[in-house]
């Protein structure tokens, strides 16, 4: 009975705003919200305490220079002033997303406050965050994403929540303001939230334990992730993004299977995508969903049209892969128009798309996308053929082969056996990744341009766990498991080795403090696209559950 009045609540609401959020360009964009309504999942909760008090210690070969020491019992902030212990850190013991809730007494004889009390919270995912100076803040997203709290109180004893869900393992606490009588906490619990539990997979015994533990940070990851919708970030953004959707769902696929999440997901970037029926790359839920206006990644649209495949081949779900097919057939036809003659992907062409990729400086995006385009109609006419539409689009093969002779003529070196990218002929591991999956280069010749680019010192390395995923994944295409694995093992290993209890947003083995913003403390450390060590490690036993 309750299911039934919450989907018939989010029939009405979807009612009340579908006017003027959903897309003009398709005539369904109502029922679809409708569907994305339906699915949201209904939130798990659970209640944690501080374990411990820590305090950062410097030391150089910590990530970011900072470590965690154990500093004794969290007793002590129960039965001493607080105004003593200004400035204390708790460790909760793992990554956590959701409130804050505490009490406050007053200890020493009175029994009343005679002024306000001002606390400020600073919430950390990882020991870098409390011990770099956010002010002036030097970073290019908004300040108020980080989380410091400042929070005054009026009266004690007093009980309260923090309104703010925040997303982190320590938590420092400072008196900013206080009169001359004394107080304690006398309650303090946080109740953590995700659309899933936790879960434990059984590995073969054989595993390496590096791989374990990366297996199991990866599932924290995604766990934390999975909210009303897979977010990017549950400390920043807390979004939807396309990118993130799809490498969250492949990883959901052999983990929590919560594909009613996959589907609401794809159901709302339908909803909202634009006047032309290109998807946004990213859309918000509240106040009520809507699309980040005119955030368009052709790139990431193309990868929609993936996502809703591979969400078919694992559910066998047919109906909503019908009910979605217009949106394949657009973001086709919307790719296509960035073609020339020749084929090739006309990077100054109008409308001049945002491509995303990677977060990484100097990276030449050409050959990249060029390969992508490729890989992503070909898997769409596979879509195709499973929906019993191949009629519709029979022009696709014929693209996506003049696509790929294009593609050998202007990016492929054939006498250094490697995909070169822009006027500078740029070598970068993305450039051979999206020419191997798309299957412009055969095994053999990708695995040689990806050994090749892999070995030169001056190549264009990834900067971020997403560019890494696409790494991996052509690694295993060619045949390169040992490498695959290899590669898994040093980078999202260099992670867990450096402390993560969640993988990172930006992860440059050269750099711990690099950020695409500006500033590495307003970077996501728990970020949806680093979470697919779960996909590879269970999808793929024979190459990452043996100790070979």
């Amino acid at each position: 009975m309750r299911k039934r009045l919450l989907i018939l609540a989010g029939i009405l609401s979807a009612c009340c705003w579908a006017g003027h959020a959903q897309s003009k360009y398709y005539e369904k964009s109502v029922e679809w919200l409708r569907k994305s309504e339906a699915c949201k999942p209904e939130l798990v909760y659970k209640e944690y305490k501080p374990l411990r008090v820590v305090k950062s210690v410097k030391d150089a070969n910590a990530y970011q220079g900072w470590r965690m020491e154990d500093a004794g019992s969290v007793d002590f902030l129960f039965e001493e002033s607080l105004k003593k212990h200004s400035g204390v850190i708790l460790d909760f013991g793992e990554h956590i997303t959701g409130h804050l809730s505490f009490s406050l007494k007053i200890v020493g004889g009175l029994v009343a406050s005679d002024a306000p009390i001002r606390l400020k919270f600073t919430f950390a995912e990882v020991p870098g965050e409390l011990n770099t100076p956010f002010d002036p803040y030097p970073g290019g997203l908004s300040r108020a994403w980080l989380q410091d709290e400042v929070v005054t109180l009026m009266n004690v004893p007093i009980e309260t929540t923090i309104s703010r869900r925040v997303s982190f393992r320590y938590l420092k606490i400072d008196v900013l303001g206080a009169s001359s009588f004394d107080f304690a906490f006398d309650k303090m619990s946080f109740r953590a939230e995700s659309a899933v539990e936790n879960i434990r997979m059984e590995l073969a015994e054989s595993t390496d334990p590096l791989i374990r533990k990366i297996n199991e940070i990866g599932l924290c990851t995604l766990k934390e992730c999975m909210q009303t919708v897979y977010e990017d970030g549950p400390k920043r953004d807390r979004r939807l993004w396309i990118g993130d959707l799809y490498l969250e769902a492949l990883a959901n696929a052999y983990s929590f299977k919560n594909h009613e999440l996959t589907k609401r997901c794809l159901y709302l970037l339908a909803g909202l995508a634009g006047d032309e029926g290109l998807l946004h790359a990213t859309v918000f839920e509240t106040p009520e969903p809507h699309p980040q206006y005119g955030q368009y990644c052709l790139d990431y649209a193309l990868i929609y049209n993936v996502a809703l495949l591979e969400y078919l081949k694992e559910t066998g779900d047919k109906a909503t892969a019908e009910d979605l097919w217009p949106v394949v057939v657009r973001q086709v036809e919307m790719a296509l128009r960035q073609y020339g003659p020749d084929w090739v992907y006309d990077m100054q062409k109008p409308p001049l798309y945002w491509l995303v990729f990677d977060w990484k400086d100097n990276y030449d995006r050409h050959a990249s996308m060029q390969g992508l385009a490729i890989w992503a109609i070909d898997k769409s006419y596979e879509l195709a053929g499973m929906l019993g539409k191949t009629d519709e689009v029979r022009e696709w093969p014929g693209i996506v082969k003049k696509m790929k002779k294009a593609a050998r003529k202007h990016f492929y070196d054939k006498r250094q056996g490697v995909v070169v990218s822009g006027p500078d002929k740029q070598v970068s591991y993305l450039s051979q990744v999206w020419m191997i999956l798309s299957e412009t280069l055969s095994e053999k010749e990708g695995a040689r341009a990806l050994k090749t680019a892999m070995s030169m010192p001056d190549a264009c390395y990834p900067g971020c766990p997403y560019a890494y995923h696409y790494v991996v994944e052509a690694l295993l295409k060619c045949g390169l498991n040992a490498e695959a694995k290899a590669l898994l093992v040093s980078y999202w290993g260099d992670m867990v080795k450096k402390g993560a209890d969640t993988f990172w947003e930006v992860y440059d083995p050269k750099d711990d403090h690099r950020s695409p913003y500006g500033f590495s403390p307003i970077n996501s450390y728990c970020h949806a696209w680093s979470c697919t060590p779960v996909y590879f490690i269970n999808k793929y036993p024979e190459i990452f559950q043996t100790g070979e």
